[in-house]
């Protein structure tokens, strides 16, 4: 099936413009600590490292289930996200807790693979209990405008995840032009569409597409989120199919997840603000909102080496 997608240009200034202005909201006292617990709710904590260990998996899935146990009033995260050697320790880590496992696979994070390698990487990860797989596209093919070539591979990667759901990273940062960002964002969602209604098992949750690995600068930043964003926005209206949005990688403090927040309330509604439509790929990022959560119960904050980091 051949990716036939008019994409429309963007205005890159506008785009910064408007992305800019969701930094100017003012959020009180209340407001700021209920989008706090709900960002801690979207995370997808992350390790992907090569010092990562069964036991350092473990130590992140017990953070996750319960990310601070002088605050259980904190929710659990979305998902805990591993390379997927590590799956099956995840899975039964997290058993009976509610937090899926993500997987990274396809070759991440270069993606240079070949297809058949990066088919069973993710077939083993679905294997070994992965919930969802992240993957990242043939950002080569794309910019030598082979978007056919893309979108099949999306289309085959899509097929070996069986019952699990996919994110689909395109590395915004290798994409070098915010027109390429919106291309890729609806080629993914276009072959994603053919997809939808039967990947959404019992109510948990949809595809996404996802700005980044973490492992190439820039990662995410609120201009090409917003293009993203807006992406979703279009085929939603245009199709009727809803598709999650995942920024990673660059998202460090509390006040940057309250920006993104922000950002797709104005731009997809209240619909989208809930770990099965919007999730952040963060680990830093857990931390921080630990730490000003507890400084609004107690008035003190922590020290850095007062959370784990794992």
């Amino acid at each position: 099936m051949k990716a036939n997608v008019v994409s429309p240009t963007v205005d890159a200034v506008m785009a910064a413009e408007r992305a800019a202005s969701f930094t100017k909201r003012s959020i009180k006292t209340t407001a700021k600590a209920e989008g706090l617990m709900l960002a801690m709710s979207m995370l997808d904590l992350t390790t992907l490292e090569g010092k990562d260990s069964p036991e350092k998996a473990r130590a992140l899935c017990r953070k996750a289930a319960r990310p601070d146990v002088s605050m259980p009033e904190v929710p659990a995260v979305a998902a805990v996200c591993v390379y997927p050697n590590l799956v099956s320790v995840c899975r039964e880590e997290l058993a009976g807790t509610g937090v899926r496992v993500a997987s990274v696979a396809t070759g991440f994070p270069s993606g240079q693979f070949p297809l058949e390698v990066r088919l069973e990487d993710v077939r083993r990860a679905v294997g070994e209990g992965a919930d969802e797989i992240d993957m990242v596209i043939n950002r080569g093919a794309f910019l030598a405008g082979r978007y056919d070539e893309v979108a099949d591979e999306i289309r085959q990667v899509k097929v070996a995840c069986g019952r699990a759901h996919l994110k689909v990273i395109l590395e915004t940062g290798e994409l070098e032009t915010l027109d390429n960002v919106r291309k890729a964002s609806d080629v993914a969602l276009g072959v994603l569409c053919e997809f939808a209604g039967h990947g959404e098992t019992g109510g948990r949750g949809y595809d996404f597409i996802k700005t980044s690995t973490g492992k190439v600068q820039p990662a995410a930043t609120m201009p090409v989120t917003l293009v993203m964003l807006e992406a979703i926005r279009d085929c939603w209206m245009r199709t009727g199919r809803v598709f999650g949005m995942k920024p990673a990688g660059g998202i460090r403090t509390s006040k940057q997840a309250l920006h993104y927040l922000v950002m797709v309330k104005e731009t997809l509604g209240d619909e989208w603000l809930n770990a099965e439509r919007f999730r952040f790929g963060a680990s830093a990022l857990c931390n921080d909102i630990l730490r000003q959560l507890r400084w609004m119960k107690t008035g003190v904050y922590a020290a850095g080496y007062d959370q784990s980091e794992a």
